[in-house]
């Protein structure tokens, strides 16, 4: 979501002159661009099939299931608004052989810059997957440690509560930097491919936008790390438990204090759900230090915002192959397009 520039577009119309991964060739723009398409239909698609899941299955209409369909329309909104302008952008430069005007030029240069609009998107959608996967966290690790108190705790008129107010929170952080300080503009960077807040060299930027814009990563560190801590410590529950399972015979007043194998179950989808959407920020949290260090790493920045997009695609897949109800849910629900395609065939 961060990204340093030497210069505002306004100084630099053209390509970088340096070659970069994704513009040397024509072949390699026209794989980039392929790449981008499929990874909107991947996430409109799996995340289509998880709303239609979660939303239209009673079995889902709990607690965890809302925060997961919340999950879910922030990693659409992804694939419905960010990705599509960066398309638009790589297909005309293709096709024309130079930017889009709104590209050109900084964002006080226009009466109005898309990436007004769709950087705050991509920050605050990203912003709201990290609190949604703590507080799924949080959920399951009460379903686990404190299994007889899931239900008084856990209520789905908190849980709505709760995702409210993580949708305007995120949303906040993410137009906070552009409403503190007017030394912060968003911009197409060249070589992310993507709508980021943009700096200047770190001894000419203002130190104020420099502590403004370091919210992102101390807020998105905090949950991450908090989110880890608690995975571990309910993962940790749930295998002693599983040894003590082996060792002794639980009586039907045991059973009562121990968390179901549902519950079981889901903590551990929660917990690989963690490690993948960890694993897809890792590189941004890499380049953000690069960053502050003084380092361009221009092609580094393409794969790191793109591995953070392409996570918006991942849930789908966690769900089908860990819960084994979402995943014959969601067969049933592809059966009339396999018997369509049968009957064609």
């Amino acid at each position: 979501m961060i990204e340093t520039s030497a210069q505002t577009m306004l100084d630099r119309p053209e390509e970088p002159s340096n070659c970069t991964v994704c513009c040397c060739t024509l072949t390699n723009k026209v794989l980039m661009v392929l790449f981008m398409l499929l990874l909107i239909v991947a996430i409109l698609v799996g995340n289509l099939v998880t709303l239609t899941v979660v939303l239209g299955t009673k079995h889902f209409h709990t607690p965890q299931g809302y925060l997961k369909a919340s999950l879910a329309v922030a990693d659409l909104a992804v694939g419905i608004f960010v990705v599509p302008i960066s398309v638009y952008a790589e297909v005309y430069f293709m096709v024309t052989d130079s930017r889009p005007e709104w590209i050109l030029y900084n964002s006080q240069s226009v009466s109005f810059h898309p990436c007004n609009v769709i950087g705050p998107i991509f920050a605050g959608c990203t912003l709201v997957s990290i609190t949604t996967i703590f507080l799924l966290t949080i959920e399951r690790s009460i379903a686990v440690l404190k299994p007889l108190h899931k239900d008084s705790v856990i209520t789905r008129k908190r849980t709505t509560i709760l995702i409210i107010f993580s949708w305007l929170g995120s949303f906040f952080l993410a137009v906070f930097p552009m409403v503190f300080s007017n030394e912060i503009a968003l911009e197409y960077n060249s070589c992310s491919r993507m709508c980021n807040y943009a700096l200047g060299n770190i001894s000419e930027f203002p130190s104020q936008a420099w502590n403004i814009l370091l919210l992102f990563p101390a807020f998105d560190f905090t949950l991450l790390g908090g989110t880890v801590v608690i995975n571990i410590i309910s993962l940790s529950s749930i295998r002693q438990h599983s040894k003590r399972r082996k060792h002794l015979a639980q009586t039907e007043c045991q059973n009562a204090t121990k968390p179901t194998f549902s519950d079981i179950k889901a903590a551990k989808t929660i917990g690989t759900l963690t490690i993948a959407f960890t694993v897809s920020f890792t590189p941004i949290a890499v380049f953000v230090v690069g960053n502050v260090l003084g380092k361009k790493w221009c092609n580094f920045s393409y794969f790191a915002f793109w591995i953070l997009a392409s996570n918006s695609c991942w849930n789908v897949i966690i769900y089908s192959v860990r819960d084994q109800k979402f995943r014959v849910r969601a067969h049933k629900l592809l059966m009339p397009f396999q018997k369509k395609n049968t009957t064609t065939t």
